[in-house]
């Protein structure tokens, strides 16, 4: 009886030394199979975050104006105003917001750790800029009348960065799935090897039952039935190596506060394709034994 079919096998194929192996290489292609899985489904997931949260803003720096800390407070303050409203007289944008001193230090204090210093240093202000999701406001231009308004003014487009960013993103992705398509043919070669050692190892009995009437069919689903269960069951170790390191990262990720990489867990879908990479493997080990037996068979008798 082989486990997981519940059907009766004619062919002593348990004891065969290389199926024995076959988990044990099968376990880590799904190990691998599954982390590339994930590394395509997160980055897809980041990327539909940084479109999201990026690509409809602008950042507007003002560079601190010269003098000591209270004079280019207050000078800079001035500019910031006039950059205020020109951006609020600009079509397509719903809202200019200058960051405060408090919120600078904020983001300064993971580089400079004590802010304390930065109480007496001038700094330069930064305006978030909101643009409407359906304008498409002229960014050359807009740069053009804000330096010559405002001394020390530069806009930064986030997506001119963010384009390379995402187009880099595509291509690991698309590596990811090569990685993923390589090791399910590596896979298939693994199965086609124990498959062909298995017939040749029991190549006398497989006669035999073609005497007593057995069909070829019949005799690929024993090794088809085999592969199976050495496939299902290789890639369910595989899965218990990948959930506990998914989980890890996720949680070591999810402790960030803040950062533009702070949530690298598996969405729910990323998830279901990776609990069922130990099916997919079990499958696919099935379809090539029973393949491989049909195409020896045809050779061997």
């Amino acid at each position: 009886m082989i486990p997981f079919t519940g059907r009766h096998s004619d062919l002593p194929l348990k004891g065969d030394a290389t199926s024995r192996f076959l988990p044990w290489l099968i376990a880590p292609m799904v190990f691998l199979c599954a982390v590339a899985l994930a590394g395509v489904f997160i980055l897809n997931t980041l990327i539909g975050r940084w479109d999201r949260d990026v690509s409809g803003t602008l950042t507007v720096e003002i560079a601190a104006a010269p003098g000591d800390a209270a004079q280019s407070t207050a000078a800079t303050l001035q500019r910031v105003q006039q950059a205020e409203a020109l951006l609020a007289a600009t079509p397509g944008i719903s809202q200019a917001r200058a960051l405060s001193q408090e919120q600078l230090a904020a983001l300064l204090a993971p580089w400079l750790g004590n802010t304390d210093l930065l109480k007496e240093l001038p700094l330069p202000a930064l305006i978030d800029v909101t643009i409407k999701p359906e304008a498409r406001p002229d960014l050359a231009e807009l740069s053009q009348r804000l330096t010559k308004a405002v001394p020390g003014a530069s806009l930064d487009d986030h997506r001119a960065w963010l384009s390379r960013l995402i187009g880099i993103s595509r291509s690991i992705q698309g590596l990811a799935v090569a990685i993923v398509l390589l090791i399910g043919g590596v896979t298939s070669a693994v199965v086609i090897y124990a498959t062909r050692t298995g017939m040749a190892v029991h190549q006398e009995v497989i006669e035999v039952l073609h005497l007593v009437g057995a069909t070829d069919d019949y005799v690929a689903r024993q090794f088809a039935d085999r592969a199976f269960t050495l496939g299902l069951r290789g890639g369910l170790f595989g899965l218990a190596l990948t959930i506990p390191m998914t989980a890890i990262l996720a949680y070591t990720t999810r402790q960030m506060e803040g950062g533009f990489l702070a949530d690298l867990s598996l969405p729910f879908l990323g998830w279901l394709a990776v609990l069922l990479l130990p099916l997919a493997a079990a499958l696919l080990a099935m379809l090539t034994a029973r393949l491989t037996v049909h195409a020896s068979l045809t050779r061997m008798l």
